[in-house]
């Protein structure tokens, strides 16, 4: 009898075992950027559309000032940051700074215009007439917006986000070295991501680039050091030489979420000249539409990448490029991303494929009839072998207006981030000050000028 009783107690144990590891195996929980987004109902988020990345005569740009805020406004802009190179953008009625670094900008004609008081008024209300009518709804104004390094040949651009008055006015930068100017915003108590990492690698010749270990881990770097700094641009412009920057931001993320820093996606439209403004942008998803909300969103990453032109690629698609600016047909919109457990929701409108993405390789893929309106497509991470492995997902959807994506819902196993320590060995030292001094104008002019012989 006791050693029945044995037998049955072993057995008993044995089967409480069990779920308890293929629960561990599977233990995880998928933390959403979206969680907190209210999506129907009498008190749902609205979807604003936005762009933190312009120009105008008051840098490098070929539109003048006041225009480039009026043509945002008629293109049916929420809300928009005037980040001039080395300018820190002011309220738009305000006279901007001007640097003698952009005199050319006068002896080529161009002027420089801010809003009128009642230009600013009614484009701040929504008063301001579109077609001879009130527009109807407001577009608000970002101030403390300022591209960073603004005399550098090799593209190393930060841009520093709700900077304070004149903070980063004037600021020239270095050479291959974005860490200065994410430096400068943080001891300013400011915010600040990467602008196009892409036109820095030169990526957009050669897909392996944004792959390599050295330049991944170099943004991984600045981004471990400085918390204020938030991520990078996925999308820029018309996404020419920044093709790929959606697979170095997905290299990226894998190397900074063992640390717990999630890496937030932007999308801008990096405008100089009017036919880059229907280019790339961003839907952030507010209960209202202020500066304040803007900034929490920036943080917390509950908005949405769109861009209307990207070209092909064989790692994670397109499979054929595409270029819809300027079209009538709508981008693809997510009207809701949610999460029960291990499965994630999504409602779509104007698509016509959605793909999931999971350590920078497709996970699953589906093609959907527009026809069919609003479409609802469920991931469930159970039935995806390896998911316990995933670091993060994310999803994009295409269709004929473009392309959208989500930001990275992270895959939280309990496991305690690492902690990040930089380098300060005397051979990083080293490496450090000869990378420096092959960053001075000089080496770089050189460098530059014998690349385009060569390309």
């Amino acid at each position: 009898m006791k050693k029945l009783l044995s037998i049955m107690l072993c057995a008993a144990l044995g089967c409480a075992v069990f779920p308890v590891a293929a629960f561990a195996k599977g233990g995880y929980r998928i933390v959403s950027p979206y969680e907190d987004v209210i999506w129907d109902g009498e008190n749902a988020w609205g979807a604003y559309k936005g762009n933190l990345h312009t120009h105008s005569t008051v840098s490098d740009a070929e539109m003048d000032f006041n225009e480039m805020i009026l043509e945002h406004y008629r293109q049916g802009f929420d809300f928009l940051a005037m980040t001039d190179h080395g300018v820190t953008g002011k309220a738009w009625n305000e006279e901007p700074t001007h640097l003698p670094l952009y005199l050319y900008q006068y002896i080529a004609g161009r002027k420089t215009t801010r809003l009128t008081q009642e230009e600013y008024d009614g484009v701040t209300t929504g008063a301001y007439p579109v077609d001879g009518r009130p527009r109807g709804y407001k577009m608000t104004c970002v101030t403390g917006g300022n591209e960073l390094n603004a005399l550098t040949i090799s593209k190393c651009h930060v841009n520093g986000m709700f900077l304070p008055p004149h903070v980063g006015d004037n600021y020239l930068g270095y050479e291959d070295d974005h860490e200065g100017a994410v430096r400068l915003a943080d001891e300013a108590g400011a915010i600040s991501f990467i602008n196009h990492p892409g036109d820095w690698l030169n990526s957009g010749r050669d897909i392996n680039i944004v792959s390599d270990p050295e330049n991944v881990r170099y943004f991984a770097d600045i981004l471990l050091k400085y918390d204020s700094c938030l991520g990078m641009e996925v999308f820029n412009e018309r996404n020419h030489v920044t093709n790929y920057d959606r697979i170095l931001w997905d290299n990226v993320l894998m190397t900074c979420l063992p640390y717990g820093k999630r890496v937030i996606g932007f999308s801008n439209n990096d405008a100089h000249y009017y036919s880059q403004i229907d280019s790339s942008y961003s839907v952030f998803m507010m209960p209202e539409n202020t500066v304040e909300q803007i900034k929490n969103t920036m943080q917390t990453g509950a908005f949405f990448c769109v861009t209307r032109e990207l070209g092909g690629n064989d790692l994670i698609g397109p499979a054929e490029g595409f270029d819809v600016r300027y079209s009538e047909a709508p981008y693809p919109m997510f009207k809701e991303v949610s999460v029960d457990g291990h499965k994630i929701t999504v409602r779509a409108v104007d698509c016509t494929a959605l793909q999931w993405i999971a350590n920078g390789k497709v996970i699953a893929k589906t093609a959907v009839d527009p026809k069919n309106g609003e479409t609802t497509y469920v991931l469930d991470l159970d039935q995806i072998e390896g998911a316990e492995d995933f670091l993060y997902v994310r999803c994009e959807l295409f269709g004929d207006g473009g392309c959208t994506l989500t930001q990275a819902l992270v895959i939280d196993n309990g496991t305690a981030p690492r902690t990040y320590t930089p380098d300060t060995s005397a051979s990083a030292k080293v490496a450090s000050a000869v990378k420096r001094f092959l960053s001075l104008r000089i080496f770089v002019l050189i460098r530059y000028l014998i690349d385009r012989i060569t390309h």
